[in-house]
């Protein structure tokens, strides 16, 4: 880059990309630049963050563009663009709108940032981050989906909840497809290095389970219009950060999977390590049947739809 400086762009500045940016902006590790098709949305947004720097102590700076000349220099790039999930639809309806949005950004990644490593936001999560990934043809380890930190963390609040505890004692683990076929692991679950298995009922789990599942569809519900995002927008930020700064975090991720777990040629929630080149590393776990037929199941729904809908 020209002046040195690091720097991560978010696309879309909408509501999950304008809370991504805003919490890159309080990490002081980079430059954001916030891009959206609506030239001046992107910049009024900007501005406001701007405007923010003296109370919340930025040393970087946050800009808005509709030109994808702009994130050139990027070290990650994070997309968030795309229609949100309205009352009703499942994140599966989206799949049509969204996949051209996606192309659309891709080119523009591909062309402007091509060493950037990309978190992809935009639902649903799996299927995007798999259409990302051809449409860039960047290396499958720089193309990563934002779910399972999410999906996580919702999970750790809820188990935090139950046991009346500080949620920073909670290590969530969640694997498979962000939505209905997302896996929870309560055997990996821990709250301060203990199995919540010794801690909370199997039925209380298996309610917190379906809740996690779940959470993102009770947030659409509640507002009435639009979907979750300052979760979402954090939980990205937060990979983001990890990739820029090589911090080699353990996350699970939305990750192309190459024979892991029995499955291929489909991006799925794993835990994975994340650093600068992206996806450094995938952990296999050890699973029951059980637990690995309901990953496979996952799995395999995510390549039914890459086939029957955007013709992979």
């Amino acid at each position: 880059m020209a002046n040195g400086r690091r720097k991560i762009a978010v696309i879309g500045a909408g509501n999950v990309g304008a809370t991504c940016a805003f919490v890159l902006a309080q990490m002081k590790i980079a430059d954001v630049v916030l891009l959206d098709i609506f030239e001046g949305f992107a910049k009024g947004k900007a501005l406001d963050m701007s405007q923010n720097a003296t109370v919340l102590n930025y040393n970087g700076t946050v800009t808005g563009t509709a030109n994808y000349e702009d994130i050139a220099g990027s070290d990650v790039v994070v997309v968030t663009s795309g229609f949100p999930r309205q009352p009703g639809m499942t994140r599966e309806d989206l799949i049509g709108k969204n996949a051209e949005i996606v192309a659309q950004v891709g080119q523009g990644i591909k062309e402007h940032a091509p060493d950037s490593v990309v978190i992809v936001v935009t639902n649903p999560l799996d299927l995007m981050t798999y259409h990302m990934q051809q449409t860039t043809g960047f290396p499958h380890q720089r193309v990563i989906g934002q779910a399972g930190v999410l999906d996580s963390a919702r999970m750790a609040h809820f188990i935090a909840l139950e046991l009346n505890c500080a949620e920073e004692d909670v290590s969530p683990m969640v694997l498979g497809g962000h939505g209905d076929t997302m896996v929870p692991l309560p055997r990996y679950t821990t709250v301060g290095g203990i199995p919540i298995t010794q801690l909370i009922s199997k039925e209380r789990i298996e309610e917190i389970s379906a809740r996690t599942a779940s959470g993102g569809g009770e947030i659409v519900k509640l507002l009435e219009r639009g979907s979750a995002f300052y979760a979402p927008g954090s939980a990205a930020a937060i990979m983001a950060e990890s990739v820029l700064n090589d911090r080699r975090r353990v996350l699970p991720a939305s990750c192309l999977l190459t024979g892991q777990y029995g499955l291929s040629d489909v991006y799925i929630g794993v835990p994975c390590v994340l650093g600068a080149n992206g996806v450094e590393q995938i952990f296999e776990l050890e699973l029951t049947e059980e637990e690995l037929t309901s990953l496979q199941t996952s799995g395999e729904f995510y390549k039914k739809q890459l086939r029957d809908v955007l013709g992979y």
